[in-house]
Parts: structure tokens; sequence; C-alpha cells
């Protein structure tokens, strides 16, 4: 895996949806049978290895995983914004993960866990009435809300629609191929970025004109930050994490409660004690006229030992990016 500005991207093609017939994944995954699980393409807009076994994987992460640097590929860094936190190194990347740890600290989120229950409870009515649900479309669309309260707070809801709408087309063309021709989702997703950006910077405008900077939330911690120069943090890159937070939030929390659905409704005697533990919160909070508590959510076992052995078992992500720094020998092969 020669230093040629090849990336290596590691996938795992068993997470490949039925329905995505036209996705890159399933490009992907037609590459694999064809070619094998170790093969060059042009995906990304340049060349690049894809590996998709776990023996590859394990080669990459693990075993070799000095020889290979965390990257993403620059198409997907221009959707996101270059200054979030995930493509930052050094200093500057410690900066921003204290910022972004602060508005998720316990107290912050023992906080918003009545204003989280309402979410939930909403979408949970939205998907009765013995219509067909989509588990994973649904739960992006309630960790969407969730992941709005956490990074803004408060919005009114014109606000809140025009991220969403805009949101939504940027991750439809995140995965696409990274072309400028005009109609397609990549080029689509790349002025759904722009506007993104703009509405940003007018809610930060307006944040900072009233001085409504309580730092119960991501937006405000990026505000009210300032260097020991008294320097503050750019506009760009205020938008840049709050855009790469949103981005990294929705996905995987959806992902992994989608697992949790699958696991749980696998076993029979695991859904009923699962249901038993919400039942008894349920009833004490008077068939829920009172609000869930913190203390509540520490007092289910079962339910939290659930998505502990989730999160050990599933893969809430179909690939990842790495760089190799030197000449990489790989069951046999010179990459």
């Amino acid at each position: 895996m020669k230093d040629d500005g090849r990336v290596i991207q590691v996938g795992t093609k068993d997470l490949l949806p039925e329905n995505a017939k036209q996705t890159v994944l399933h490009m992907m995954g037609q590459h694999d049978l064809r070619y094998g699980e170790i093969f060059k393409t042009h995906i990304l807009g340049y060349p690049c290895i894809m590996l998709a076994s776990p023996e590859a994987a394990r080669f990459v992460l693990l075993t070799k995983a000095s020889l290979f640097k965390p990257t993403y590929p620059k198409s997907k860094e221009r959707l996101i914004g270059a200054a979030a936190l995930f493509y930052q190194q050094g200093p500057c990347h410690s900066r921003l993960r204290k910022l972004v740890q602060a508005s998720l600290s316990l107290d912050k989120i023992q906080r918003l866990i009545p204003k989280i229950e309402a979410i939930v409870t909403s979408a949970l009515h939205s998907w009765s009435g013995g219509r067909v649900v989509h588990t994973f479309h649904e739960l992006k669309k309630l960790t969407f809300e969730v992941a709005i309260l956490v990074i803004f707070g408060n919005l009114n809801c014109k606000c809140k629609e025009k991220l969403k709408e805009n949101y939504y087309i940027l991750d439809r063309g995140y995965n696409s191929f990274p072309t400028k021709i005009p109609g397609t989702k990549y080029y689509k997703s790349a002025l759904a970025r722009q506007r993104l950006g703009c509405l940003i910077k007018e809610i930060v405008r307006e944040r900072l004109s009233t001085k409504r900077l309580s730092a119960k939330n991501l937006l405000d911690c990026l505000l009210s930050f300032r260097e020991e120069s008294g320097k503050m943090l750019t506009d760009d890159h205020v938008v840049d994490n709050v855009i790469g937070v949103l981005f990294a939030a929705q996905d995987t929390t959806a992902s992994l409660f989608t697992w949790v659905l699958k696991y749980i409704t696998d076993k029979d005697k695991l859904l009923e004690a699962i249901k038993e533990e919400q039942k008894n919160i349920h009833e004490f909070n008077d068939q829920g006229l009172r609000p869930l508590t913190w203390a509540q959510t520490r007092s289910t076992p079962v339910t939290n030992k659930v998505i502990l052995e989730t999160l050990r078992m599933a893969s809430i992500i179909s690939f990842t990016y790495r760089e190799a720094t030197e000449d990489v020998i790989y069951d046999g092969q010179l990459a």
C-alpha cells in the first residue's frame, strides 16, 4: 500500500442493506464478489484500495495499526467542513474535543432527560396505527431531533425544519460519487452544505446579538470559548463542528438502536424482561404523567446491559478510512 495518495478503505460487506441497489455500498459489494476482498477503485475520486474481510480489517486496524493513520477523503471533508473535530490533530484537536465533551457532560445530559423523553414519546406515537415502519430511517429522524436539542438547545420549528431539510440532502449525498456535475447527489449535497452554513451563522449572529449564551448546549460552549489571548473561534470553526457533531451523532446512534431492536426481537425472554423494566417505570410515573428521571434510566440493568452488549457485538459503521504511512505487504501483495 504505497504512499502515492491512495487511501485504504476498510468495509464490512455483510452490512449492505437489501434495498441499497443503487448505493456506493452496493457497488462495493459487487466489486467484492467480482474481484475478491482486496481491490483497487476510484470511487472516492482518486485511487484507493478496498479491504472487505475480517482478516484484512484486523490487519489494518489492530495488527499493523502503527503503519496506518486515520484519514478522510477530501470529498467528505468538504461536506462536513475542514475545521471539524475529526479532521484536526494535536492541540487543536484536544481543545475542540474538550469543548464538545463539556457540552455533553453528565449534569447537562441529566437536565435534558425530560425533553429527550418528550421527543421519544412523540416518535413512538407517530409509529403507531399499524403502518409499516422503516426502523433505521425513523430512528434517524428521532436522533436528529435529540442532536438538535443537544447542539442548539431550544429552536423554533421553522428554523429546525430548514436545518432538517438541508441536512437530509447533505446526508443523502455524503456517500455518493464526488462529482460537481449539476443534478448529481454530491452536487446537491454540496449546495445543501452551503445553505446549512448560512443557517447556522444566522443562529450564531442571533445568539451573540441577544447575548443568550448559557453554555448548556454545544453551540453556546463553542461561542463562549476564548483562547488565552482572548481570541474566539471563527464562524467556520463553529459551523464545521456543529455539522460534524450532528453528523457523528445521528447515524451511529440510529444504527446502534436499530441493532438493539433486532437483537431483542430475536430473543423473546429478553424482550419481556426489558418490557417489564419499562412498564415498572411507566407505572411509577403515574402512567407517564410525571417525567422520566436520570436515576430511573440507571435503574434498568437489563436494558443497560443490552445496550452495552450491542455496542460490543454490532458494527455501527459500514466502513472506515486509513492512509498507509509506508509501503505495506498484505497477503503476499504490495498494494
